[in-house]
Formats: C-alpha cells, structure tokens, sequence
C-alpha cells in the first residue's frame, strides 16, 4: 500500500554552540561501538586514496571523483546512522546492524514500486547530480579564465590558488559555496529522517531545508565543523577520514534527533519490531 502523506514534522530551536555537544555525543557513540565505526572511515579513507591514485594527474577527474564522494558522504553513512540509532533504542549496534541496513531496507516497504522505496536511493542520485553540475561549471570557470591550461593540481595551486595578480580563486570558492549552501541545507537531516521514518524525499529535503532556516547560527556553525575536519581529513593524507567520518555520521543522527520532532511520523521499519521509546521525540 502507499504511504499515507504526512506534514512535515516539527523543527526544535537549539543554542547556537548545540553542534559541539553532537561531536560529543558522536565520541561516545564511536567508542560504544568500537572498530565497526572506525572501519567506516577506514573503508572510504582507502576509496579515497583510489581515488587520488587513478586521477592524480587529471585533475577534473580528480576534482570530480572527490567532489562526489564527499557530496555522497551523507548516503554512504547511513549505517553510521542505524548504529547511533540501535544504541539510543538499547539494542546491541553491531555488524548485523550495518548488514541489515545495507541488505534488507527493502523489507520495511509494501509497495516496491512506490516512490517510497526508493527514496534513499533517488536522493544519492540527486546529490551525484548536484556534484557533477559543480565539476562541470567550476571546469568552465576555470578553463575561460585561467591564464593558462589548467592539466593537473599542480597546475591549478600554482596559476589559481597563488595567482598574485587574479581574483579567481576567490571566484571560484564564491561560485563554490553558493553552489555547496543548497546542498547543505537539501541534507543535513534528510538521510537520517529518510531511515528513520517513512517519508517521501520531498518531506525530507524541505523538512532539512526548513531546519536551516529556524536554526540559522547553529546550522551555520555545524556547516564550518563539517568542512574543517573534512579538510583536516583529507589534509592528512586521507588517514583523518579514519576518525573524521564515523565522527560526522554519528554526530548527524544526533543532529537530526535534536533538530526534527519527528514523533508524529510512521517509523520506517515495522512497529513490530520497533522499541519503545522510539517515538519519544
């Protein structure tokens, strides 16, 4: 059967430094856990490296590559959403947790050919999308405006990044946080909401969308926290990811649990099956 339409659940005001408290709250729940969060990190830190060493000397495939992987990064941890979740609920967060999640999302759907089924999936295309338009218009950019042709990453530290005399790197990293502020506010809630509830991806982009616009500050702050430590991780040689990706996916559902109310909408998987206190907020 169809799911039944909902309105959008109701958005919590929070203090501005409340995304310090989820990197908090992540810690612990990494430490609960134990290797299987690490090994999330460890995972895309090592696709990462694959990445960097099949485009290391093309650099629009490289600027590519990682631009989607990093823009998918909300997909790719929704495992690390299940796991914070089974602890919250009580339940043992093992491997099985992180099986479940992968292999059978299905089970929870009665009607396969609704859009509900694959709601999950249409939003990791969405932001695959959203990241090819960015490689493809921050290639157009540089290439009419760079002074030279612009080969490798060399070539674009070298006449973008330290230019002396241009204004295009700050171009581009204007171009680049008008292009990255949609697909923040598209996100930070909805992959949590979409495996917690059963929404449609519409609820939860403009469920997320809405959560940015009654917590401006705080939403900003946490904006700045996810793209430090990213840079922190990929500075390192790609070995931060290690920690910085179980920290960020953990520190999301405790995001999503404060932010959104979402008590009102049908859990994604089976009552049945569901603990108690999983409505409670």
């Amino acid at each position: 059967m169809p799911p039944t339409a909902h309105p959008l659940p109701g958005i919590r005001n929070i203090s501005p430094l409340r995304p310090l408290v989820w990197l908090v709250l992540a810690w612990r729940d990494m430490t609960r856990v134990g290797w299987i969060s690490f090994a999330h990190g460890l995972a895309l830190a090592v696709v990462g490296a694959a990445i960097v060493a099949i485009a290391h000397q093309k650099f629009w495939l490289l600027a590519g590559a990682l631009s989607g992987f990093l823009v998918v990064a909300p997909v790719l941890a929704t495992s690390l959403y299940a796991l914070s979740r089974a602890l919250e609920h009580g339940e043992k967060a093992d491997i099985q947790v992180v099986l479940r999640t992968w292999l059978n999302w299905q089970s929870s759907h009665f009607n396969k050919w609704g859009n509900d089924y694959w709601c999950m999936v249409q939003f990791g295309a969405l932001l695959a999308l959203a990241a090819t338009g960015w490689v493809l218009t921050s290639a157009a950019l540089i290439t009419l405006l760079a002074p030279v042709p612009i080969l490798s990453p060399l070539d674009f530290v070298h006449h973008v990044v330290l230019a002396q005399d241009g204004w295009l790197f700050e171009l581009w990293l204007a171009m680049g946080g008008v292009m990255a502020a949609p697909m923040f506010a598209s996100s930070v809630v909805s992959m949590p909401l979409l495996l917690d509830r059963r929404v449609t991806l519409l609820q939860a982009v403009l469920t997320s969308w809405q959560t940015v616009l009654v917590n401006p500050i705080p939403m900003a702050l946490w904006a700045a926290l996810i793209m430090g430590f990213t840079l922190l991780g990929l500075g390192s040689l790609l070995l931060g990811l290690v920690v910085v990706i179980p920290m960020l996916g953990h520190a999301s559902w405790h995001a999503y649990r404060d932010l959104v109310d979402a008590s009102k909408l049908p859990l994604r998987e089976p009552v049945a099956t569901a603990a108690p206190s999983s409505g409670a907020r």
